[in-house]
């Protein structure tokens, strides 16, 4: 291979990881415009005071809905037909479904939008990754998916200073970033791996292939469930901390928007750290331990905060996020768990049932607070979820520097 073609394959890398570091930048925008949004749109649009929880967890609901649907297809049809349709297709849906949200004016139709954002997000950070993980070399692709978690969690300051403007504003930029990320894709080059199989006659995005297999199943449950501790920490402490200070008589009101901030901030701080242990100590289970285990300690701190001031709060949360820093990590371990045919299917469903499992720990949570109230049943949920973590990571093997060129065979695990 001549200097030249190096040169340019390297630069192609470079733009790939660019292209996908800013698709989980709009990814991350509009996943949390709604919890920095969720009091001033829903008040504008008539929802009083004493049903803003409900209505706003109805919608978030709805949301995660979407994401979990849209994960499906968008890996499906990113091991069939190719990831960069993904990430063509999701963006479009993605942008189409923010520029009408700044219009809504009833629950209902906010909650259908929210709906079709979350299937256009869903195939953003599953199909990102997996062309990273599948271009990059098995040494150096924690980098590639350490760059992409980092630059991409700054959507959440990007849509905190947006929302500072107005939550129809905010809406609209989020439309706007996705259209411009949309020019920026054309050009971008499918993953090779992924053409190797593409013309072949193994089955490919075959999503029910996860269940024909029992420890193929029980690997991609594991996946999951390794993640949950981290959308506990986002979509319920951070989320509803409004309601959280009140329970623990902060001394004025602390504001969901400025904690998803600092929490975010904090991620992406994490999310380099996690990365950098992971290569250090070559592996990625036991980056994962130590931050789950660390999770845990902020998350009391939070918890255990009476007469939470406003500085406390946002150090607080921006501890909680340098804990569960590692989301990058993560979906890593999800994409290098399964082969070619099946990795888009994946490395998207898994995040976006990650997420999505924020319906059930909600309606888990909801139940503990009429029993326990708002502070015990945070301890309740964060103790329960870190131990269903734990073992879940205990049960994967490690894949730190696996090949991934290869395959799934229909009837078992290659």
């Amino acid at each position: 291979m001549t200097d030249n073609n190096s040169a340019k394959i390297s630069r192609n890398v470079v733009f790939l990881v660019l292209v996908a570091s800013l698709g989980y930048f709009v990814d991350i925008y509009d996943l949390l415009v709604f919890s920095i949004v969720r009091k001033a749109s829903l008040h504008d649009i008539g929802v009083a005071d004493a049903d803003m929880l409900s209505k706003g967890q109805f919608i978030i609901n709805v949301q995660m809905f979407g994401l979990l649907l849209g994960g499906i297809v968008w890996g499906i049809i990113g091991d069939k037909l190719g990831r960069i349709k993904v990430l063509f297709g999701s963006i479009l849906l993605y942008s189409v479904a923010n520029f009408a949200n700044a219009y809504v004016t009833d629950v209902n139709t906010y909650a259908i939008i929210r709906f079709i954002a979350g299937i256009g997000l869903a195939g953003e950070l599953g199909a990102g990754i997996t062309l990273v993980a599948e271009s990059l070399s098995k040494e150096k692709r924690g980098y590639g998916t350490m760059i992409v978690a980092v630059i991409g969690l700054f959507g959440a300051a990007a849509a905190y200073e947006a929302a500072k403007y107005g939550w129809q504003t905010a809406y609209k930029v989020g439309g706007v970033l996705g259209i411009v990320l949309l020019l920026l894709r054309v050009g971008t080059f499918e993953s090779g791996m992924f053409k190797n199989v593409k013309d072949s006659n193994v089955s490919k995005g075959n999503f029910f292939m996860l269940f024909t297999n029992a420890k193929r199943l029980k690997k991609y449950l594991y996946c999951i469930l390794i993640g949950a501790p981290l959308w506990y920490v986002v979509g319920v402490l951070v989320t509803l901390s409004p309601e959280f200070g009140k329970a623990l008589g902060a001394q004025t009101p602390l504001s969901a928007g400025e904690g998803v901030l600092y929490t975010y901030i904090g991620i992406s701080i994490g999310d380099i750290v996690a990365g950098l242990l992971a290569q250090i100590t070559k592996s990625r289970k036991l980056t994962m331990a130590v931050f789950l285990t660390i999770s845990v300690v902020t998350s009391f701190i939070y918890l255990g905060s009476t007469g939470i001031t406003h500085d406390r709060f946002v150090w607080i949360c921006f501890f909680m996020g340098c804990s569960v820093g590692y989301w990058a990590t993560f979906v890593t371990i999800a994409a290098e768990q399964f082969g070619t045919n099946i990795r888009a299917t994946v490395t998207t469903t898994v995040p976006n049932f990650v997420r999505g499992s924020l319906i059930p720990i909600n309606i888990a949570f909801n139940a503990f607070v009429m029993h326990y109230g708002m502070i015990r049943s945070g301890y309740i949920m964060m103790i329960i979820l870190t131990i269903i973590s734990l073992f879940s990571l205990s049960q994967l093997k490690e894949t730190f520097g696996k090949d991934l060129d290869y395959i799934e065979e229909e009837a078992g695990i290659s």
